[in-house]
């Protein structure tokens, strides 16, 4: 009977287990990329005036706080956005990332432009509502896949690409330095 008791126990803890809450969004520790689960390195809130925007977590194989490393890592990883307000929309968005291109590449957004493109005017077409997720997934030899809500939307290739586009989240000048941080898991 204690054995029964002590296994009920433990499968009502898993889901919280595997599962973190980040300012009120349970966001999943684990992530299915190609044939292999990435790790929660660690997730936040993006903020613009006071107003939360987006709850960001980046995934990968193993933990890390080496931005550098992330961004050119030759790994399976991924960024999941959640948006979690009516603030955010598909202009603002597009701009938002369009300014993190230029900052991720030092303003030298020629080598990716086309392909930024690509995924801004196909990733992009619906209206951004709130509680969409978006997963940002790179696999080597694949590319950057985009995902609204696990439908795919748009496939990258090019580690540059994919460089540039985690440096959004993680260069020397981010969107926003809070985020990467909690994104480093520090």
């Amino acid at each position: 009977m204690k054995t029964l008791i002590m296994m009920i126990a433990m499968l009502a803890l898993t889901p919280a287990m595997a599962q973190t809450k980040i300012s009120g969004n349970v966001m999943p520790n684990v992530m299915k990329v190609g044939g292999e689960y990435l790790k929660m390195n660690g997730g936040g809130i993006r903020e613009k005036m006071f107003i939360d925007l987006y709850v960001g977590v980046l995934y990968l194989q193993e933990k890390t706080t080496d931005a550098n490393a992330i961004i050119n890592g030759d790994k399976p990883m991924a960024i999941k956005i959640k948006i979690i307000s009516g603030m955010v929309d598909n202009e603002n968005f597009e701009e938002a990332l369009e300014e993190g291109f230029v900052k991720s590449t030092n303003d030298n957004v020629a080598p990716v432009r086309d392909r930024m493109d690509q995924m801004m005017d196909q990733g992009f077409k619906d209206d951004i509502k709130t509680n969409d997720v978006y997963d940002l997934v790179y696999q080597p030899g694949t590319g950057c896949t985009l995902y609204r809500n696990d439908k795919s939307l748009v496939t990258v290739k090019g580690l540059d690409f994919k460089k540039a586009l985690f440096g959004v989240w993680l260069c020397d000048d981010p969107a926003d330095s809070s985020l990467k941080k909690k994104m480093l898991g520090k």
